[in-house]
C-alpha cells in the first residue's frame, strides 16, 4: 500500500518541478536560440545541432530558473505574484529544489560539450551563471539598474542558437543580443509598476522603488525608442529585407504606442497592457526575422 501511495505521489511533484523551471520563459528563450541557429546559415540546421543544442540551452535556462526560485524562496513568500510557487508553499523541499537545478546545469552542459561544441557550452555556463548568479544573488538586491546589467544574460539564446551551428560570434549574433538587451528594461520595468508594492515590502529596489513611476516610465518610452532604433540595424547590415524592415517598424511603433500611453496615464493602469505587448513584441519580431530569411532564400534559388 505505501509503495503504491509512494507511486501516486510521485506524479503531482512533477508539475512542481516543472514550474521551478519557468516553462513560458524558456519556450520564449527556446525561440530565440532558434531563431538564432536558422538565420546563422542559408540552408537547414542539421537535425541533431537543432535537437540537442535546443536541448541544452533550454536545459541551461531551466537549471538558472530553478536556482533563481531556490534563490528568491524566502521573498517570494511576501509576493502576491510568486507566493503560489512551490517552494513558498511547500511543495517541494528547497535541498531537493538545489540538487535538481544543478543536476539540469551539469546536464545541459553535458550534452553541450559532447554534442554541439566548446564555444556554445562555455557561453551558455556563463548566461547560467550571469542570470543564477550575478543577477539573482547580487544585483536584484543592489541596484535599481538590476535589470539593465543583469540583461545580458537573457539576451544570450539567440547568441547561443547561432554559436551552436557555426561555432563562431559573428556581429549579426551580437546584433539578436543587442535587441534583447535593449528590449528587457522596459519589458520588466512594465511589471515592476504594477508590482512595486510587493518589491518595496520585499527589500527589493526596482526602478520604480527607488526613483518612482513617473521616472520609470520616461525611462521605459526612453528605452522603447532606443529598441525601434536599433531593431532596423538587421537590415541597415543587411542581415534581413523590405519584409523584416516593415514588420519591424509597425511592431516598434505599436511598442512606442503602449509605452507612451503608459507614461500619460494615472499610476498602472497601462503597466500590463505594456507588459503583454512587449512579450508578443518579441515573439513576433523573431518570427519576422525567421520569414524575412527564408523569403530571402526562396527568391534568392529562382533569380
Amino acid at each position: 500500500m505505501n509503495k503504491i501511495k509512494a507511486k501516486t505521489d510521485f506524479l503531482p511533484h512533477i508539475g512542481e518541478y516543472y514550474q521551478l523551471c519557468k516553462p513560458k520563459v524558456v519556450y520564449l528563450i527556446l525561440f530565440t536560440a532558434l531563431a538564432g541557429m536558422l538565420l546563422s546559415t542559408p540552408g537547414m540546421v542539421s537535425i541533431d545541432i537543432l535537437f540537442f543544442g535546443l536541448i541544452g540551452i533550454g536545459l541551461g535556462a531551466a537549471s538558472g530558473a530553478a536556482i533563481n526560485h531556490w534563490v528568491d524562496r524566502r521573498i517570494d513568500i511576501i509576493m502576491a505574484r510568486t507566493k503560489n510557487r512551490p517552494l513558498p508553499q511547500g511543495n517541494i523541499s528547497s535541498k531537493s529544489a538545489l540538487i535538481f537545478a544543478i543536476s539540469l546545469g551539469v546536464l545541459s552542459m553535458v550534452i553541450l560539450f559532447a554534442f554541439v561544441n566548446t564555444m556554445t557550452a562555455i557561453l551558455t555556463f556563463i548566461s547560467l551563471v550571469g542570470y543564477a548568479v550575478v543577477y539573482t544573488m547580487f544585483l536584484k538586491h543592489s541596484t535599481p539598474h538590476n535589470i539593465v546589467l543583469g540583461g545580458a544574460a537573457g539576451a544570450a539564446p539567440p547568441v547561443l542558437g547561432w554559436v551552436a551551428v557555426t561555432n563562431e560570434l559573428t556581429v549579426d549574433a551580437l546584433l539578436l543580443f543587442l535587441i534583447i538587451f535593449i528590449w528587457t528594461p522596459p519589458h520588466f520595468w512594465a511589471l515592476a509598476i504594477k508590482r512595486r508594492d510587493e518589491y518595496k515590502k520585499a527589500g527589493v529596489p526596482m526602478l520604480p522603488v527607488t526613483h518612482g513611476i513617473a521616472f520609470t516610465k520616461l525611462h521605459i518610452v526612453l528605452y522603447t525608442l532606443m529598441l525601434l532604433g536599433i531593431s532596423m540595424l538587421p537590415f541597415v547590415t543587411q542581415m534581413s529585407g523590405y519584409l523584416y524592415l516593415a514588420g519591424s517598424l509597425g511592431l516598434g511603433l505599436g511598442f512606442l504606442y503602449y509605452a507612451v500611453k503608459l507614461y500619460q496615464c494615472k499610476a498602472d493602469e497601462y503597466a500590463m497592457k505594456t507588459f503583454g505587448y512587449s512579450i508578443f513584441y518579441l515573439s513576433a519580431l523573431f518570427a519576422l526575422l525567421i520569414s524575412d530569411h527564408y523569403l530571402r532564400e526562396v527568391i534568392r534559388a529562382y533569380i
